[in-house]
Formats: C-alpha cells, sequence, structure tokens
C-alpha cells in the first residue's frame, strides 16, 4: 500500500520536475512524436487522394463502403501480430499501427468534405477553363482544408491512444516504454509523472490542430 502512496499528488509533482528540469522528458518524447508523426503522415498520404476519390466517383463510394467500415471497426492493435511478422525493425511496426489507426477519420472527413463542395464552383471552375490540377489544387483543397484538418485533429487523438500501448513491443524507448518500465521497477512516481506528461503534449497538440482550424474556417462570421 506504501508503495501505491506515490500516485499522490506531491510525489508525481516532485518527480515530474526533476524530469522537466533534466533531458527525461525530451528523451522519452521526441522519439514518440517521430512515431506518431510518421504514421499520421503516411495516413495522410493515403487517406486524403483516397478520400478525394471517393468523394468525387459515386461508384468507387459505393463499392468501398462497405469494406472500409468494416475496416475501420477493427482495433489498430488487433494487427499487432501481423505488424510484427511485417516489418524488420520495431519503429516500423509502431508507425504502421498508428497509420492504421489514423487512416480512417482523414479518409472520411476528406470524403465527406468533398461530398459538400457546391457543384456550382466545380462548374464555374470548368467554364473558367481550369483542368483537373487547377481543379484539384484552386476549387477542392481550399474547400476541403478545414475538413481534412478535423480528420487530421481525430486521427491524432486516435493515434496518441494507440500510440502507448504500441510502445509497449520492443522498442527501448518513448512514452509508452517509460510507463511500462517505470511499471516494472515499481516507480510509481515516474509512471504517474509520465501520464501527466502524456496528457499534457496531447492536449497541447490538439490545442494546435484546433487553432488551425480556426485559421483556416473561411466560413467563420467575423
Amino acid at each position: 500500500m506504501f508503495a501505491f502512496a506515490d500516485f499522490a499528488p506531491a510525489p508525481t509533482l516532485s518527480r515530474l520536475w526533476v524530469m522537466l528540469t533534466s533531458s527525461e522528458v525530451i528523451d522519452m518524447a521526441v522519439p514518440s512524436l517521430y512515431r506518431v508523426g510518421a504514421g499520421m503522415a503516411l495516413a495522410a498520404v493515403i487517406g486524403i487522394p483516397m478520400g478525394i476519390l471517393i468523394g468525387r466517383v459515386t461508384q468507387l463510394r459505393e463499392i468501398t463502403n462497405i469494406p472500409f467500415q468494416f475496416l475501420r471497426m477493427i482495433s489498430p492493435l488487433s494487427w499487432m501480430p501481423i505488424a510484427v511478422m511485417a516489418f524488420d525493425t520495431w519503429d516500423g511496426a509502431i508507425v504502421f499501427l498508428i497509420a492504421v489507426a489514423s487512416i480512417w477519420p482523414i479518409l472520411f472527413a476528406t470524403a465527406a468534405g468533398v461530398r459538400r463542395i457546391d457543384p456550382e464552383w466545380i462548374k464555374v471552375a470548368r467554364n473558367l477553363g481550369a483542368n483537373p490540377r487547377h481543379m484539384l489544387t484552386t476549387v477542392i483543397l481550399p474547400a476541403i482544408a478545414v475538413d481534412i484538418l478535423t480528420g487530421v485533429r481525430l486521427a491524432l487523438g486516435v493515434a496518441w491512444v494507440v500510440l502507448v500501448p504500441a510502445e509497449y513491443l520492443g522498442v527501448t524507448s518513448g512514452l509508452g516504454y517509460a510507463i511500462n518500465d517505470a511499471r516494472d521497477t515499481l516507480e510509481y512516481d515516474r509512471l504517474s509523472a509520465t501520464v501527466v506528461v502524456i496528457g499534457v503534449i496531447g492536449f497541447a497538440l490538439d490545442t494546435l490542430c484546433q487553432k488551425a482550424i480556426t485559421r483556416l474556417n473561411w466560413m467563420k462570421s467575423t
């Protein structure tokens, strides 16, 4: 029972201060941020173009709806055994799991944004001689920028939740590893301080996404 007393606010804040004044927080946060960033970048590279195609092409949307909805409902962590076998490095497996978790919010938000574009905009752009590249860069992407960022924000929340159990794999760095290591060594003050760090970083990332959405929302009232 005395060991669990380290979960109390005083030991937690004391250990958190030690971690902040040293390089410990940076050392465990940087690998995790890299993995989340790489996984979400991969999800965006696949999800945004696919979302635009699904939003624009009705037949493709009808064909992919059931398979994509089915895959979306599978827990990303269910792919962990496959990821371990498919990738040579633990980092690669973790990035894959984060990408699997992140792709669906980005894809569906992008597709929904494309479907909401006023058809008159497309007609006007065509009448003005816009080619497919101009249509994409001057009409579609600006119109769905907020939808894409909303999908990214949702994906970030999912990815941040998946990150910790994913880092229970064979890596020796990151926030998830720090929690697992603190648990194994019975350093409950370090464990609870790491939980606080995870919450603060996650909240900061979500706030940045929210500010970016507000900044790009050209439809907001002034």
